[in-house]
């Protein structure tokens, strides 16, 4: 009976991890245009222009993801930054054409819970624990 009972919690352990697990959501689904519209609000208004995202990363796991990659206009060319606050930066040296965020899906929609441009370094190593998120869909933390 004991040996029943401890096979049994091990089974719904196993279960539960692994209805949890980290996909990419494929392009053309709606999940995928879902985080992705949720993105571009903010960052259209932001840069003030139009934008899409070319996608290195994007994971999912449960109601959380995680977006990485470079801001683009429509015809594919860097966004002007010459009037944002990035353009100090690109000046500078110190801007990368990238872009990270972390997204939770609450009440059927994904939303922002931060993003970053620019970054000259792993800017997002520790969303993971400043956002209570799972490491899992982050491709480095520290």
């Amino acid at each position: 009976m004991r040996k029943a009972i401890w096979l049994l919690m091990i089974s719904v352990l196993l279960a539960g991890s692994a209805a949890a697990q980290v996909y990419t959501p494929e392009k053309g689904s709606k999940v995928r245009k879902d985080i992705i519209d949720a993105l571009r609000v903010p960052v259209k208004k932001e840069l003030k222009q139009d934008v899409v995202f070319v996608i290195e990363d994007l994971n999912v796991d449960g109601n959380w993801a995680f977006l990485g990659g470079a801001p683009s206009k429509p015809d594919g060319g860097a966004p002007d930054y010459s009037a944002t606050e990035y353009q100090e930066a690109i000046d500078g040296d110190y801007f990368d054409n990238n872009i990270f965020a972390l997204f939770r899906k609450t009440g059927g929609k994904w939303k922002v819970v931060t993003y970053l441009i620019g970054c000259t370094d792993v800017c997002y190593a520790t969303w993971w624990r400043d956002h209570k998120a799972p490491k899992s869909i982050f491709p480095y933390t520290e």
